[in-house]
């Protein structure tokens, strides 16, 4: 089982909002996920990123992989700098 975390679409037609969410690579974009960490709104100006740090260091130490876009929201959030120090 590849495990991901990755953006799912909500929000309505052209007014996008994301959550952040650890699920199967098997399953749709917006299809069945295991567990919500986070999300993302474009719509406002800056960004607006929440994550959950702890629940995001617990599945990536299980070998969960982010994709490209969730592991630049990681960086620009600062994420990567937490889990160093720590």
């Amino acid at each position: 089982m590849a495990v991901k975390i990755r953006l799912a679409r909500h929000g309505a037609k052209k007014k996008p909002f994301y959550r952040i969410v650890v699920a199967d690579g098997r399953y749709p974009r917006d299809g069945r996920f295991i567990e919500t960490v986070g999300t993302y709104n474009p719509m406002v100006e800056p960004h607006e990123v929440t994550i959950k740090s702890d629940r995001i260091a617990h599945w990536m130490n299980k070998g969960a992989i982010p994709t490209d876009t969730v592991n630049s929201l990681l960086k620009r959030k600062g994420f990567y700098e937490e889990v160093e120090s720590a």
